[in-house]
């Protein structure tokens, strides 16, 4: 069965966080890998933020009963998003009977959008 899910959000959101919450925010969304790839680019951080919303809708959970970095979002070697799923995440790919993913992240100046597809 064909699946599929779609997030957009404000890049703004992620400008206006005060840094003192933002280190705590970051944390406890990205791994370190995506931590590296990101920086402090918000509209990177805004548009893996979507992948991962995304993913969710496709694993039909959301976050919550799935952790945040239970869904990472890496990049290819030509540099195009690939996405890696850990723990409760992992399992329920398994559960789906998931064994391919597309994803698409773009931005414009003040949003960011992920579209996944999965089989």
């Amino acid at each position: 069965m064909l699946r599929n899910g779609v997030d957009i959000i404000e890049i703004e959101r992620f400008e206006k966080i005060r840094p003192g919450i933002r280190a705590h925010f970051i944390n406890r969304v990205y791994t370190e890998t995506e931590k590296a790839i990101c920086g402090n680019n918000y509209a990177c951080l805004a548009g893996r933020f979507a992948a991962k919303e995304a993913v969710s809708k496709v694993l039909g959970t959301g976050i919550g009963e799935i952790r945040w970095k239970d869904i990472e979002i890496l990049r290819g070697e030509e540099g195009q998003p690939i996405i890696k799923l850990h723990a409760n995440a992992k399992v329920k790919e398994l559960e789906l009977g998931i064994h391919h993913w597309a994803i698409s992240i773009s931005h414009s100046r003040t949003l960011a959008i992920a579209f996944v597809i999965a089989q």
